[in-house]
């Protein structure tokens, strides 16, 4: 059973799919780049799949065969050509920058920081901003078609979405310069093999079996999930005596929970625990 939750536009769509939210960048005609409906589009989805207590899981992904291609290159060249500023977006310098910062937070932050498991499903291409956020994502399932690359020294910029601290997380300062510097086009098997996306799946009925996934994850203890990824989320910039006292206490409050229970008596019975997110 499906529900469409209301994004206030068209450039980005959501619905609820059982136990998975999922997020669909919907500009097909430009590769899915960028826009200012997108990004209110996030704020008003994000929202209401943290409150949904039947979703487990959020999946974002691409239509018409393309994850996300980033900023609209063409829009900028419209701009450029018209001598005008985008639409919707402030012209002065220091205003620029503070729209810029507040739409990043609003988007990559947010996703990295969301309380449950964010999975991206790359279709087709992620480039420069669109495939930072991809990388803002906790997992990433790429099509066999999929590529990814940075993209941003072919138009002379120097990124945003926060790329170039998930690629240093990912990769390391080395590789993740590497890969800006020269923004080699990835294949989803050359990713696969640095470690930028976690599992390829079949082109041919990708969407369904990126869904599946996202689907036997939320099958899992939704509490402790949300524990973990803050753990983890935790420790990519703590050291390890902040690590053990902030799990300690996430621990005792995943083992408290008619969930564990579950699971301890499932494990005992031989059966398939059934979690509810209690």
């Amino acid at each position: 059973m499906t529900r469409t939750i209301d994004t206030g536009t068209d450039d980005l769509l959501a619905h609820v799919d059982g136990n998975v939210g999922v997020i669909t960048f919907n500009r097909p005609e430009r590769r899915n780049a960028l826009s200012e409906g997108i990004y209110h589009g996030f704020g008003s989805a994000l929202p209401v799949l943290a409150e949904d207590t039947d979703v487990r899981v959020v999946m974002v992904t691409g239509s018409g065969g393309a994850f996300c291609a980033g900023g609209d290159v063409k829009g900028m060249n419209e701009a450029h050509k018209a001598g005008v500023g985008r639409p919707g977006q402030p012209e002065g310098l220091e205003d620029r920058v503070a729209y810029l910062r507040h739409r990043q937070r609003a988007v990559s932050l947010a996703l990295h920081q969301f309380a449950k498991p964010v999975v991206a499903a790359l279709p087709g291409a992620a480039a420069g901003a669109g495939l930072s956020i991809a990388l803002a994502a906790d997992i990433r399932l790429a099509a066999e078609r999929a590529i990814l690359v940075t993209a941003f020294a072919g138009v002379g910029a120097s990124g945003d979405f926060g790329g170039s601290w998930f690629l240093t997380q990912l990769l390391g300062p080395a590789k993740a310069k590497e890969l800006y510097f020269t923004s080699p086009r990835l294949s989803a098997g050359e990713a696969l093999e640095l470690g930028m996306v976690n599992q390829v799946l079949p082109d041919v009925g990708f969407d369904q079996a990126a869904l599946h996934w996202c689907q036997d994850l939320a099958e899992r203890a939704p509490i402790a999930t949300r524990l973990m990824k803050e753990n983890i989320n935790r420790a990519i910039t703590c050291d390890l005596a902040t690590a053990l006292d902030a799990e300690a206490p996430n621990m005792i409050r995943a083992m408290s929970t008619e969930d564990h229970r579950e699971a301890a008596a499932a494990f005992v019975e031989k059966r398939q625990p059934v979690f509810r997110g209690r």
